[in-house]
Order: structure tokens, then C-alpha cells, then sequence
């Protein structure tokens, strides 16, 4: 943990399955920080969708879906060493990370009703400071002064490789080729999507990963984290 009182926010981007969840909530365990997944709580708001037949064929009933954000609470909580995501007060962590979820977020999280809601959401969880932030318009809109900006990438088949292990890993059926597909299918959406799309910001420093190892990576956010801190004091 750092010995500074100064704390700062973190903002970490990227594309799909580019590991910075992972990375984030990593570098706040290292620092004393808090770690907010962004992503989950898109992913929650499309569970919820899913659950109310809100989405069929990848459709969306953008104007249903709008009407009950209000009465659409996300949380966490840490359970062990690990962050879980409450969908109305329900640990939906397992679920939330399913194919079918990911199959449907990227056009759930264009819905600029949406993105509003839970952009407010996050901004009230960084007045404090003090918190590592991952997702894709983090650096750009939600925290556009964010002290520390990191933007991380992969090819498309080096992240499609990691989630198809971390799916097989669970016991999920799928292909390597349907991985690859939704992967590139919400690449599109969260690139070229009116609202908030996924872009590096002008003052972000970009990480490729793609022949990182975990320590190494880990080990360069570190390294940001205390340079960023030395130019701030």
C-alpha cells in the first residue's frame, strides 16, 4: 500500500477481453485502492434485460429497458479476495459472465439511456478518489481527468484465446470461433457506437499485453501508478 496521502483516480480501457479487469483489480489490491468494474455493471443491466424478455435476436426494447433503470440497482461486494456484482441486491457474478450475456452487452451498452445511468453511477463512486476504474470510455467520459490513464489492447485472437480458457475453464460449451466472432462483433459496436465509443484518450498511455506476462504487466502498472504520483507531488 502506498505511503502518500495523495490518491487519484485510475481510469483503465480497452477492448473486450484485453485484461484489464483483471489488471485493475490487481493493481488497487497492490495500492490500497478500491476497484470498480465498469463492465459488470453493463453486463448486469443486460442480465436484467435478458431476464425481462427486453432482448430477442439482439434487439433490444431500448425504450422498456430505459423506463426501468430505475428500478435497476447494481452493487458489489467482496467475497474473499474477490469482487462479486449484485444485481438487485443477487450475487450475479457467475452469470453475468456467461456467453449469452456477452453476446448481448456491447447493445445494451450503446443505449445512451443506459450509459447516462450508470456513467452518474460511477462518477458518485469517485468523488472519494482513490479507485482503480476499468471499461471502455473511462479516460474519455466518465473520468476525463482522471490522474492516471491507461489504454490496453491484444489481437482480436490473442483475447479470443484467453476467454475461450477462461470459459472452458468453467465448464462453458462453446468454440475458439465463436469467441473470435463475438469478440470482433462487439469490437464493431463499442467502436463505432454514437455514444461514448471506445477510443484511446489523447493523454492515455497505451499498453499492448498481447506478450505480456501477468508479472510484467502487473509490474509496468505499478511503475505508472508511483510515476504518476512523483509528477503529482
Amino acid at each position: 500500500m502506498t505511503t502518500t496521502n495523495k490518491n487519484i483516480i485510475i481510469a483503465i480501457d480497452g477492448y473486450s477481453s484485453s485484461g484489464k479487469s483483471s489488471m485493475a483489480r490487481a493493481l488497487a489490491h497492490s495500492i490500497g485502492y478500491r476497484y470498480i468494474d465498469t463492465g459488470a455493471m453493463y453486463r448486469a443491466v443486460t442480465l436484467y434485460a435478458m431476464r425481462h424478455s427486453m432482448i430477442s435476436n439482439g434487439i433490444v426494447a431500448t425504450e422498456e429497458l430505459s423506463s426501468a433503470l430505475s428500478s435497476i440497482k447494481v452493487d458489489f461486494k467482496v467475497v474473499g479476495d474477490k469482487q462479486h456484482t449484485l444485481l438487485n441486491g443477487e450475487d450475479v457474478e457467475d452469470e453475468i459472465r456467461e456467453l449469452a450475456v456477452s453476446n448481448n452487452v456491447s447493445q445494451v451498452a450503446a443505449i445512451p439511456a443506459v450509459r447516462h445511468h450508470l456513467v452518474a453511477i460511477q462518477q458518485s463512486l469517485g468523488n472519494e478518489k482513490g479507485i482503480v476504474m476499468d471499461g471502455r470510455d473511462i479516460g474519455t467520459t466518465v473520468f476525463p481527468n482522471a490522474e492516471l490513464k491507461i489504454f490496453v489492447n491484444a489481437s482480436a485472437e490473442t483475447r479470443a484465446q484467453r476467454r475461450f480458457k477462461e470459459l472452458t475453464e468453467k465448464g462453458t460449451t462453446t468454440t475458439y470461433q465463436e469467441v473470435l466472432d463475438n469478440i470482433k462483433q462487439r469490437d464493431h459496436i463499442d467502436e463505432t457506437r454514437e455514444e461514448s465509443p471506445l477510443r484511446k484518450a489523447a493523454d492515455a498511455v497505451m499498453l499492448d499485453n498481447s506478450q505480456m506476462t501477468i508479472e510484467v504487466q502487473n509490474a509496468r502498472l505499478l511503475e505508472l501508478y508511483h510515476t504518476t504520483l512523483e509528477h503529482l507531488n
